[in-house]
């Protein structure tokens, strides 16, 4: 898959301003900015408190298994 050129985006700006108009796009970007910027802080935060040892309530169990010991038999296959 190629990147975008300049033409490409050149194209894609036109087309956004025709349906938005001129008006609208300092709005949508504005919203797509604090989308970003909020995705970055939540993401930052997920990373941040599974790195900083939290405490869950999960526990884990290192108790050996038993696995049952059987004989199986040549009819039985």
């Amino acid at each position: 898959m190629a990147g975008l050129g300049w033409q490409e985006l050149t194209i894609i700006l036109v087309i956004v301003i025709i349906i938005f108009g001129a008006g609208k796009l300092p709005e949508i970007g504005g919203a797509l900015g604090k989308g970003i910027k909020e995705f970055k802080t939540q993401s930052g935060d997920e990373e941040g408190a599974l790195s900083s040892g939290t405490t869950t309530t999960a526990t884990r169990r290192d108790e050996p298994k038993v696995i049952e010991k059987r004989e199986i038999r040549a009819d039985e296959i």
